[in-house]
């Protein structure tokens, strides 16, 4: 998957399951905040990048994840 796939996926996922418009998930939005997000709903996002791209974030990356480039990076690189 080419990064710009991973960009358009990701977006129109999370913009279904999080019930956002498209427009908010930009490069540099703060997840937590663009998709107001609590902790339970944090569990949802990594169970759902786990499942549509087969990618697990371990509870020891995730902080590291705050921005939506954070996460297309994340997927991309850790693609099986």
């Amino acid at each position: 998957m080419t990064k710009e796939e991973i960009i358009e996926k990701v977006n129109s996922v999370l913009a279904e399951e999080f019930e956002v418009e498209e427009s908010v998930i930009t490069p540099d939005a703060v997840i937590k905040n663009a998709l107001e997000l609590d902790s339970l709903s944090l569990v949802d996002l990594v169970a759902l990048i786990d499942q549509e791209f087969g990618v697990k974030i371990s509870n020891a990356e995730l902080p590291t994840i705050k921005t939506f480039a954070d996460l297309y990076t994340y997927i991309e690189s850790h693609q099986a």
